[in-house]
Parts: structure tokens; C-alpha cells; sequence
């Protein structure tokens, strides 16, 4: 009897061949799974395709709402951004494949589990030591990695065995989305001089698309979590749906970087995410009312380590865990509202309030009410600034 190997599935080119290339070199039973996260696509055509190219079994899970709960909102707690860009929408949804990947595994008595990256990109990472972290017991096989043809032979290896072909030449660009976001490289794309084309853009319109008059929108937050927009109570799928929306007619969302992959080597990536560029901003607005100072300060550390070690795949690891638990901790008093600017492509703040604001008028005015004690800035002053004064007298000369 044939061992089992559960592959992440996306209807593609490559893991469609995957699954026939996973029969013929090692003789597996395949069980196809593809996992909802927002990524907009017609799952009962990707079901039956896998059945037709030779799947034993053909699964279609909805994670929409756990990606949301546990992956994405922890990351905006976290103000998440790899290199102050990117909110790792991608890199989010890996982990938790993978871990579904593993529960089907177990639940179907599999010894393998597949997936469809090449050797070059991050998300090879992110699958392998996701499963590893989980499930060290079972095999992964990446077919992309191992089989060594190239587009030509991938397509031609496709006729052969009569798989369906899911790419055009009208089609040039690798895309990866999801509720979080959408990424989109290769083609004019690889270029870092050449502007991208606005065909490489779906989510957020061209600036002269954009509506002349601006849009002000009120997004409230209970201990760090979104949970209303202009008043109406929303859950998180349907709140980062209508943000993506909204802020996509605005030409808010879309990102053009060079950044430092993984593997060792730096990659021009377009990203489009309107809601997530959106929340965010309102958040991190949030917290300078809610966090004191140093709290603040320490958490854009905690922030930048988070992000790195997200988009490194080291989701399922302690020191990850740790730094979501000190995340979590800095949230008690993020609650509020914040008001926010949509115009020509522009996400602005322009008020935020919350009943535990640290800001006190009466504090910070000029204006008549002015609490401020001045008199005490000239011994405040002394008695901060006198190590460089000590240095400057002793060392400076010398």
C-alpha cells in the first residue's frame, strides 16, 4: 500500500505537476489540500482539478477566520513591518498552512508532507521549519526544489499528462494573496529602475483613479484589537475586507521595495495592502496616547524583532512566543478611537483619543490652564545633563 503525503495545493502550475511528478518518482498517494486565507479564488474548480490531475483526495479548508485571530491581529498588536514596509502578509499565512498541513497529516495517517517553492524563495523556509517545529517525524518533499526542469519543461511535462494550464503570456507576474495583503513580482518587476505597471496593482487604484475629495474614517480599538469603523461593530474578516476596499479606491496600500530575502539575496517586491497599511497607522497612533515613553520606545525594538523573526519563519518559536507574550502585555490600555485622512493615496492620522490617554492638556498648553511648573526645568537640566558636563571638563581636552 502506498505511504500518504498531504500536499499544500494551489491549483498552480507547479503544484498541479507536483502531484503527478509525486506519484511517478515516489510512488505516494496524494491528498491535495488548499487552504482559504483570503486569497479570493474559486476553490471548487481548484478541488475537482486536483482530483482530475490524480489526487486521492482533495481538501478545501476555511482559515480565514484563525488566520485573522491568530496571526494577523497579534501581528498588528505588534505593528508588524519587515525592513518598515512590508506587513509580512505572506509571510503570515505560511505557519499557519503548515500547521494545518501537519493536522491533516496526523488526522490521515500521512508520512509526508509537500509544497510547491523553489529553491530561491523565503517561503521554502517558512513551510520547512514550520513542519519541522510541529511535526519533526515527517518527510517533506519539495518537488520544485528536486526536479530541476525549467518553465518550458514544466508546461511540456503538463501536456504530456494532460494537466490543465493555469498561466497565460498575458499573465507575467507571480502573485501570492490574502486577507492581509497581495503580492505581486517577476516580469518588468525584477527591474528595480522600472516603475511598476499598473497591471501589476489590483487592490489600490492609480492616484488619478482616486476620488478628488478625501475620505475620514473613525477606526475604535479595545485593548489593541479593531472592532468597529465609523461606529459599526465588525468582525475581523469583514472589517480587513471592507478596509481593503475602501482603501484601495483611495490608492492607499500599494508598496514598491527592494528587500533582503531569506536565502541571502535582495528581491523588488510590490505589495498592495490597503487595510493593513490603514490599521496599522491607526494603532500605532493609538499607543503614543495609551504607552508610556519607555514602553513605547522598548516595543518598536520588540516590533523589529518580531517582524524579523516572522518573516524568517520562526513563527512556532519560543523567543517569538516571548516577544508576542511582552506584545500582548503592552495592549491592557490600548483602547480609543482614531480618526484617519484617505486621500490620493495617503493614510493619515488626524485625531485619536482613548479614555487612558497619558496626554494631559493642562500639561502640555501654552494657553491660560497651563499646570506646567517651569521653574523646575532649571534643576531637572542640571541634574541631566551633568555626566556630559563631568566628561566635557575631564575628558574633552584630553
Amino acid at each position: 500500500m502506498a505511504e500518504k503525503l498531504v500536499l499544500a495545493y494551489s491549483g498552480g502550475l507547479d503544484t498541479s505537476v507536483a502531484v503527478r511528478w509525486l506519484q511517478e518518482e515516489y510512488g505516494y498517494d496524494v491528498i491535495a489540500v488548499t487552504i482559504d486565507v483570503g486569497n479570493e479564488k474559486d476553490f471548487t474548480l481548484i478541488k475537482e482539478k486536483a482530483i482530475k490531475v490524480g489526487a486521492i483526495k482533495s481538501l478545501v479548508i476555511d482559515a480565514r477566520e484563525e488566520f485573522v485571530n491568530d496571526y494577523i491581529f497579534p501581528a498588528l498588536k505588534a505593528n508588524a513591518l519587515y525592513e518598515e514596509c512590508y506587513p509580512l502578509a505572506t509571510a503570515l499565512a505560511r505557519p499557519l498552512i503548515a500547521k494545518i498541513l501537519v493536522d491533516i497529516a496526523r488526522a490521515e495517517g500521512a508520512k509526508a508532507i509537500a509544497h510547491g517553492c523553489t529553491g530561491k524563495g523565503n517561503d521554502q523556509v517558512r513551510f520547512d521549519v514550520g513542519v519541522n517545529s510541529l511535526a519533526p517525524d515527517l518527510k517533506i518533499v519539495a518537488p520544485a526544489r528536486e526536479w530541476g526542469m525549467t518553465r518550458e519543461e514544466l508546461i511540456q511535462y503538463a501536456a504530456k499528462y494532460g494537466i490543465p494550464l493555469p498561466i497565460t503570456s498575458k499573465s507575467p507576474y507571480s502573485i501570492d494573496e490574502n486577507l492581509w495583503g497581495k503580492s505581486t513580482e517577476c516580469g518588468v518587476l525584477e527591474d528595480p529602475w522600472n516603475e511598476p505597471p499598473d497591471d501589476a496593482y489590483v487592490r489600490a487604484k492609480a492616484i488619478k483613479d482616486t476620488p478628488d475629495e478625501a475620505e475620514f474614517i473613525e477606526i475604535s480599538f479595545e485593548k489593541g484589537l479593531p472592532v468597529s469603523v465609523n461606529g459599526n461593530k465588525m468582525d475581523g474578516i469583514s472589517m480587513i475586507k471592507f478596509l481593503n476596499e475602501l482603501g484601495g479606491e483611495y490608492g492607499v496600500g500599494r508598496i514598491d521595495m527592494v528587500e533582503n530575502r531569506l536565502v541571502g539575496i535582495k528581491s523588488r517586491e510590490t505589495y498592495e495592502a490597503p487595510a493593513a497599511n490603514i490599521l496599522i497607522a491607526a494603532h500605532k497612533s493609538l499607543e503614543t496616547l495609551a504607552l508610556s515613553k519607555n514602553q513605547y520606545r522598548f516595543k518598536q525594538i520588540v516590533s523589529h524583532e518580531f517582524s524579523n523573526l516572522v518573516y524568517e519563519g520562526l513563527w512556532f518559536s519560543g523567543h517569538r512566543e516571548d516577544l508576542s507574550a511582552y506584545i500582548e502585555s503592552t495592549q491592557r490600555f490600548v483602547t480609543g478611537d482614531v480618526r484617519l485622512k484617505l486621500h490620493k493615496g495617503n493614510c493619515i492620522v488626524v485625531g485619536r483619543r482613548s479614555p487612558y490617554s497619558l496626554y494631559s492638556h493642562q500639561l502640555a498648553t501654552y494657553a491660560e490652564g497651563d499646570e506646567f511648573d517651569q521653574s523646575s526645568a532649571i534643576g531637572f537640566i542640571k541634574l541631566w545633563g551633568l555626566p556630559a558636563k563631568i566628561q566635557g571638563q575631564i575628558q574633552k581636552e584630553k
